[in-house]
């Protein structure tokens, strides 16, 4: 429990309602940092291949078993799944993006999932390098 000690001032107004006024030598707070964390589109991807790999070895038996058990629905489990189409070197790309804070992510997952939809891996690259530069780095 934290317990903050602090002077404060009540005054009356002429209406009888009280106010409450924080002491003037209380130091001003400092505003928080914005804590560092990982792209979205990262951990969806890296949660993508764990998934795969459950329901290769039978751990899982299906998609559809799989959104059961996590609680969420069967298109948002298979926009997640089609982010294992993207070619290797995106995959090795987006799993490999840095952690960054405040803002928004590098990446937006909507555009990740229309470079997946491209069944091409060098139309996918072309995609990708197309808004890999766009994104702060």
């Amino acid at each position: 429990m934290i317990s903050v000690k602090r002077r404060i001032e009540v005054k009356n107004t002429p209406t009888g309602k009280r106010l409450v006024l924080a002491s003037s030598a209380a130091a001003p707070a400092e505003p928080p940092q914005p804590e560092a964390r990982v792209p979205n589109v990262s951990r969806l991807l890296a949660l993508a291949i764990q998934f795969e790999e459950q329901i290769r070895s039978g751990a899982v038996c299906d998609q559809s078993a799989l959104a059961r058990r996590l609680k969420v629905t069967q298109p948002r489990m298979t926009q997640i799944m089609n982010l294992t189409l993207l070619a290797p070197a995106i995959q090795e790309q987006v799993l490999s993006m840095k952690v960054f804070s405040g803002g928004r992510d590098p990446v937006n997952e909507r555009r990740l999932r229309r470079i997946a939809g491209e069944p091409c891996w060098q139309r996918q690259m072309e995609m990708w390098h197309r808004i890999a530069l766009k994104a702060p780095h």
